[in-house]
C-alpha cells in the first residue's frame, strides 16, 4: 500500500516537474520570437537575438516557434520514446535546413574562413548560420554542391516519412485517387452545363416526331412536329359480311358502346419532359443516346431511343430500373431494339389512361379489308393502330395471363369479332366452359356447333368428336383429290359436294380440364394442333393458371401462336412466351401479341367489350336467327358418355357403386371388399379409369373419385 502512494507521488512530482520546464521553455521561445523582430527586449534580449542569428542564420525565425512547441508538449506530458525518436528527427530535419541555406557560399574556402563569412551575413539575418556553415563546410565537400542538394533532398523526404508514419505506396494511391475524383468531377460538371444547355427545350436544333393516336396530321406550334393518326369513328354501317347465307341477320353495330371523347394522357411538355429525362439518364450513366421519335398510344407511351455506334443493347435494357425511378413510374418495358428499326423502344405508362372499345376496332379499315371468315380483333398497338389479326393463319392460339388481367375480355371481343363478319354457315364455334359461367350466355346462337360444354368430362369426349370429324375431312379431301378446306370448298361449288364450315374451338379454361382427364385433353389437343389446319379446324385455348403442369411442352409445341396478359413473376412470362415481359405488363387488358409469324411480341391495348353488350347482342342472335345444333354430335358425346358393359366385367357396376359411396379405389379395396383375384380387380379399375370415374395412378396416392351418388343416376344400367 505504501509502495502503491510512493509510486504515485513519485509520478505526480516528476508531471509538476515537466509542467515546470514547459513553462520555462516556452517563456524562452516567447522571448526569442519577440527578440527576432527586432522589439525591444532589453540586453538579454539583444544577446538571445544576436547568438540566435549567429549560429542559425535565417533559420533563427523558426528556432523561436519550434522552442514554443517543444514547451507545450512538456506541458501535455506527451513525451514517450516515439516522440523522443520524432525529436531527433526534427533536429536533423533543422539541420538539414540550416545546411542548404549554407549552399549559397563557396565551397573553396576553408573551414576558419568559411565560418567567419556565415557569422557576418548572419548580422544581417541570411545564409545558416555558424551551425549551418560547419555542417555544410564537410557536407558539400564530399558531395558537392548538386549533389549535396540531391542527398539533402532525400534526408528530408525519409526524415517526412517517419515523422508522419507516411506509406510511399498509400501516398501515391491517394494522389491517384484524388486526380481520379478531380476528373469526375470536371466531368459530372461538364454533364450539368450540357443538362442545363439541354433543358432549354426550345433551344434544341433537331425535331422530335410525336405520332399522337388521338391526333394524326395535325400541326403543332413550335420545332416539335406532331403526326396524329386517325382515331375518329367513321359513319355507323353494318360490317361486310364474308358468306353466301343471306338468312343470317347480322347484330347492328349501334349495339356496341362507342368512345367518348379521348383525354389527353399527357400533354406534349410533359412528354417532352420524359424525353429530356431519359436522355438525362443515360448520360449519366456514360450511354450517348437521343429520343429519334414519340409514339403516344391509348395507355403508354414508346420512346424511341437511337443509341450512338459502339453502345451495347445490353447497357441500356439493364437502365430499366434507374429509368423508372427517374421518371417515377412503374412498369417501364425496354424494347431492345424494336422491330424493322435501328432504335430501342422505352415504353412508359399513361398517367391518363384511354379504353380501347370494340366497336372502333370493328368499324376499322382494316377489319373491313381482311380476307378471313375468322378474324381476331385484339386491340391497338402503340402507335394507336387496329391490330387485326386471323386464326388460321397462326392457326392456334394460346391465352394466359392472371385473374383480372383481360383474358375473359380477350375471348368475347374475339368471339363479336367472328360474329360480326361470318355466318353460321361459314364458321361454327365449339365453346368449353369448365368453369360454366364465363361462355354460357353464347347458348342458343346461330353460330354454336353443340351448346356450350360446362361438364369436364363431356368437354374430352367433345374433343375426341373433333379429332373423328378431322380424320372424316381428311378422307373427303382424299376421296375429291383436294389438299385443304379452301379448295375443296371451291370444288363443293362446281360438283354440290357437302360444302364445309370453319370451326373454332374456344377453350376458356384448361386447368380445369387438365385436372379431370389430363391425359386425354393434352392427346386431344396435340392431335388437332398439328392436322386440324388443313381441315379448318382451329384451336384457342385459354388459362388463367400459366404453371407447366397445364401448359405442357408438348402443348406448347403444338400451340406457336401466343397472347400473354399480366403475369405475376418472370417465370410465368417464360412459360408462356418463352421470353420475359409480360411482368411488366399494366393490366386491363394491356397484352404482349406473339403469333407464329412474328419475330418480337407485339404489345397491344386490348379491345374491351362489356358483359351488358354481349347479352344484347346474343339476345338480337336468338331473337333474329334460328339455331340449329349438330344432332348427331350431340348423340355421339351422349352415347360415349354411358357405359357400355357389354364386354365389360359382371361385377363392374357393383364395383361403381362401392367406390362411389366409400369415396376410395384401389385395386386392394376391391379385393378385400368384393373378395376377387388381384388380376381381376385391377382390370376393373382400369375400366373405370377410362370411363373417368376415377383417376389415374399416382403412386402412393389413393385414386381420385371423379363422380359423386349423383352422377350414378345417369348411367343407365346401374
Amino acid at each position: 500500500m505504501a509502495k502503491k502512494k510512493g509510486g504515485k507521488t513519485k509520478r505526480l512530482k516528476e508531471q509538476f516537474n515537466k509542467e515546470i520546464v514547459g513553462v520555462i521553455i516556452i517563456t524562452f521561445g516567447i522571448i526569442s520570437l519577440l527578440s527576432s523582430l527586432n522589439l525591444e527586449m532589453g540586453i538579454i534580449g539583444s544577446i538571445i537575438r544576436n547568438t540566435i542569428f549567429t549560429l542559425m542564420g535565417f533559420g533563427g525565425y523558426f528556432f523561436p516557434v519550434a522552442m514554443i512547441a517543444v514547451g507545450i508538449v512538456f506541458i501535455l506530458d506527451r513525451f514517450d520514446k516515439m516522440e523522443n525518436k520524432k525529436s531527433i528527427i526534427i533536429l536533423i530535419l533543422f539541420i538539414s535546413f540550416l545546411i542548404l541555406l549554407d549552399g549559397k557560399n563557396d565551397i573553396s574556402e576553408t573551414l576558419i574562413v568559411r565560418i567567419k563569412l556565415t557569422s557576418t551575413l548572419s548580422k544581417f539575418n541570411k545564409g545558416g548560420g555558424v551551425i549551418g556553415g560547419f555542417f555544410g563546410y564537410f557536407f558539400y565537400k564530399l558531395f558537392g554542391k548538386i549533389g549535396g542538394y540531391i542527398i539533402l533532398s532525400c534526408i528530408t523526404c525519409i526524415s517526412i516519412i517517419m515523422l508522419f508514419e507516411i506509406k510511399v505506396k498509400d501516398l501515391f494511391k491517394r494522389i491517384q485517387i484524388k486526380r481520379f475524383k478531380k476528373g469526375k468531377k470536371n466531368e459530372r460538371n461538364d454533364r450539368k452545363n450540357k443538362v442545363l444547355k439541354h433543358k432549354d427545350i426550345p433551344s434544341i436544333e433537331k425535331d422530335i416526331s410525336i405520332l399522337d393516336y388521338t391526333n394524326l396530321h395535325n400541326n403543332v406550334e413550335n420545332k416539335f412536329t406532331i403526326d396524329e393518326s386517325k382515331s375518329s369513328i367513321v359513319s355507323v354501317e353494318k360490317p361486310e359480311i364474308k358468306s353466301e347465307n343471306v338468312d343470317y341477320n347480322i347484330p347492328p353495330i349501334t349495339m356496341l358502346k362507342s368512345p367518348g371523347n379521348k383525354q389527353d394522357g399527357g400533354d406534349k411538355k410533359e412528354v417532352l419532359n420524359n424525353a429530356r429525362i431519359i436522355e438525362e439518364t443515360m448520360q449519366n450513366f456514360g450511354i450517348d443516346a437521343t429520343i429519334s421519335q414519340i409514339n403516344k398510344g391509348p395507355t403508354i407511351t414508346c420512346y424511341e431511343l437511337s443509341p450512338a455506334p459502339g453502345i451495347k443493347l445490353s447497357k441500356i435494357v439493364s437502365l430499366s430500373d434507374n429509368i423508372a425511378l427517374s421518371l417515377a413510374s412503374s412498369d417501364i418495358r425496354i424494347e431492345a431494339p424494336i422491330p424493322g428499326k435501328a432504335a430501342v423502344g422505352i415504353e412508359v405508362p399513361n398517367i391518363i389512361k384511354d379504353n380501347v372499345y370494340l366497336k372502333e376496332i370493328l368499324l376499322s379499315d382494316e377489319y373491313k379489308n381482311i380476307d378471313s371468315t375468322v378474324p381476331l380483333a385484339l386491340g391497338k398497338n402503340v402507335t394507336g393502330k387496329p391490330v387485326i389479326s386471323s386464326i388460321d393463319k397462326m392457326p392456334h392460339l394460346l391465352i394466359a395471363g392472371a385473374t383480372g388481367s383481360g383474358k375473359s375480355v380477350c375471348i368475347n371481343t374475339i368471339i363479336m369479332s367472328i360474329i360480326y363478319k361470318s355466318s353460321p354457315a361459314d364458321v361454327k364455334l365449339l365453346l368449353i366452359d369448365p368453369k360454366v359461367v364465363e361462355l354460357s350466355i353464347y347458348n342458343e346462337i346461330p353460330h354454336l356447333l353443340i351448346p356450350v360444354v360446362t361438364d369436364a368430362k363431356k368437354a374430352s369426349l367433345a374433343l375426341n368428336g373433333m379429332v373423328q370429324e378431322m380424320e372424316r375431312r381428311y378422307k373427303m379431301f382424299a376421296e375429291n383429290s383436294t389438299r385443304d378446306i379452301h379448295s375443296y370448298n371451291k370444288k363443293a361449288v362446281n360438283h354440290n359436294l357437302e360444302k364445309l364450315s370453319t370451326i373454332v374451338i374456344v377453350i376458356d379454361e384448361l386447368a380445369d380440364l387438365m385436372m379431370v382427364a389430363a391425359q386425354e385433353v393434352e392427346d386431344y389437343i396435340c392431335r388437332l394442333a398439328q392436322m386440324a389446319r388443313a381441315a379448318g379446324i382451329y384451336l384457342i385455348v385459354a388459362t388463367q393458371r400459366p404453371s407447366v403442369d397445364v401448359i405442357t411442352g408438348t402443348i406448347k409445341a403444338n400451340i406457336p401462336s401466343r397472347i400473354s396478359f399480366a403475369v405475376s413473376s418472370q417465370v410465368d412470362s417464360r412459360t408462356i412466351l418463352d421470353m420475359s415481359g409480360a411482368e411488366k405488363l399494366l393490366g386491363k387488358g394491356d397484352m404482349l401479341f406473339y403469333p407464329s409469324f412474328y419475330s418480337k411480341p407485339e404489345r397491344i391495348q386490348g379491345a374491351f367489350i362489356s358483359d351488358a353488350e354481349v347479352e344484347n347482342v346474343v339476345n338480337f342472335l336468338k331473337e333474329n336467327n334460328v339455331s340449329s345444333y349438330n344432332e348427331d354430335f350431340i348423340e355421339d358425346i351422349d352415347n360415349k358418355n354411358e357405359l357400355d358393359f357389354i364386354d365389360s366385367d359382371e361385377l363392374l357396376p357393383d364395383a361403381i357403386k362401392l367406390v362411389v359411396e366409400e369415396g376410395q379405389a384401389s385395386i386392394s379395396f376391391l379385393q378385400r371388399k368384393l373378395r376377387i383375384g388381384y388380376a381381376r380387380a385391377a382390370r376393373i379399375v382400369d375400366e373405370m379409369e377410362q370411363m373417368n370415374i376415377i383417376g389415374g395412378y399416382e403412386g402412393s396416392k389413393p385414386r381420385k373419385v371423379l363422380i359423386d351418388e349423383e352422377d350414378l343416376e345417369d348411367i343407365k344400367i346401374l
